[in-house]
């Protein structure tokens, strides 16, 4: 149904999209969310925007503030050009989860007449009771992360008083049936991460022995992850790598 705050000036803008998973397991995993945020364009249609833009570059990319969010950039860019009538998100968390960022976008949209909308209406930031609405979205939004992390790092806590804490190994590490951290039972990652260590010793730099490897083409492993989890991909060095070694 038409919002009665949707004018012909709005629908004659662009409409954006903006689609953001915080992280690449989510992307991966969370696919029917992911879905959602991508029919919020045929939403744009049906209510009348005849240009609609997806924004999806921060796929993987958490709205905490603490990371860059080049299509958030890209959003707040085209809000300030004046060309957008309304910018759609699933909920105010993928806007984002810091307050900096989003009175900042409140405040843009307000200057220049853009709205927003997700599923549960249409807010028109220059009215006060939608800015009051959008400003305990973002509000709420925020102390929601807040909330999650003192969770995770009590659970992380618990478990490492425990002794039951995993976390990620690099390659030639992992763990026993009784918890405990050994080496890898594959000769082939052990060999390759001594050889590492072997020609850091020789060349006396992490830059030399990266050389080393790329002149004589050698793979070493490298952690990945995947849809089925974290596991060892063989592929030629960078100097990150190189210097990562355990």
């Amino acid at each position: 149904m038409m919002s009665s705050k949707i004018s012909p000036e709005h629908l004659e803008k662009l409409a954006v999209v903006y689609v953001r998973q915080s992280t690449m397991a989510q992307v991966l995993g969370h696919t029917e969310s992911k879905r959602r945020q991508y029919e919020l364009a045929d939403k744009a249609r049906q209510l009348g925007f005849k240009q609609v833009e997806t924004i999806d570059d921060d796929l993987g990319r958490s709205g905490s503030g603490e990371v860059e969010r080049p299509g958030f950039q890209r959003l707040v860019a085209k809000v300030c050009s004046g060309a957008v009538g309304a910018v759609l998100c699933i909920e105010a968390s993928r806007l984002a989860r810091n307050g900096r960022d989003w009175h900042h976008l409140i405040d843009l949209c307000a200057l220049v007449g853009t709205l927003i909308i997700d599923p549960d209406g249409v807010y028109e930031p220059r009215q006060g009771n939608d800015r009051l609405l959008l400003g305990l979205k973002g509000t709420m939004s925020e102390y929601e992360l807040s909330l999650l992390r003192q969770r995770s790092l009590a659970a992380r806590d618990s478990k490492a008083q425990r002794g039951e804490l995993r976390f990620g190994l690099p390659p030639g590490l992992c763990w026993d049936e009784l918890g405990r951290i050994e080496i890898d039972p594959d000769d082939r990652i052990v060999t390759a991460i001594q050889l590492v260590f072997r020609k850091f010793r020789e060349m006396g730099s992490v830059r030399q022995a990266l050389l080393w490897f790329r002149d004589n083409e050698i793979e070493i492993p490298i952690m990945q992850r995947s849809p089925k989890g974290m596991q060892v991909e063989w592929k030629k060095p960078s100097y990150h790598n190189i210097l990562s070694a355990p």
